[in-house]
């Protein structure tokens, strides 16, 4: 985990003034229906400020780590409709 935030932090070149390095913050979200009721945050991200200018970027973790956990994984099987 902390791999893909070291890794982005490092490599982040600011689409607006160029300058390279940036903060990792991330950011656990519920949807609706019963992942809001049961406060369950299946959807994950990470913002990545420039270190220069402030601008943010914000990018799907999963997509990045190209992986589900294992509570993912349980809730798709319980879930899929």
């Amino acid at each position: 985990m902390a791999k893909v935030d070291e890794t982005l932090a490092r490599e982040f070149v600011c689409a607006r003034c160029k300058s390279q390095g940036g903060e990792v913050q991330r950011l656990a979200m519920s949807g609706t229906g019963v992942s809001r009721l049961m406060d369950i945050q299946p959807y994950r991200y990470l913002f990545v400020s420039c270190n220069q200018c402030g601008y943010t970027e914000i990018f799907n973790l999963k997509a990045l780590e190209d992986k589900k956990d294992d509570l993912g994984l349980f809730l798709d099987a319980l879930f899929a409709g």
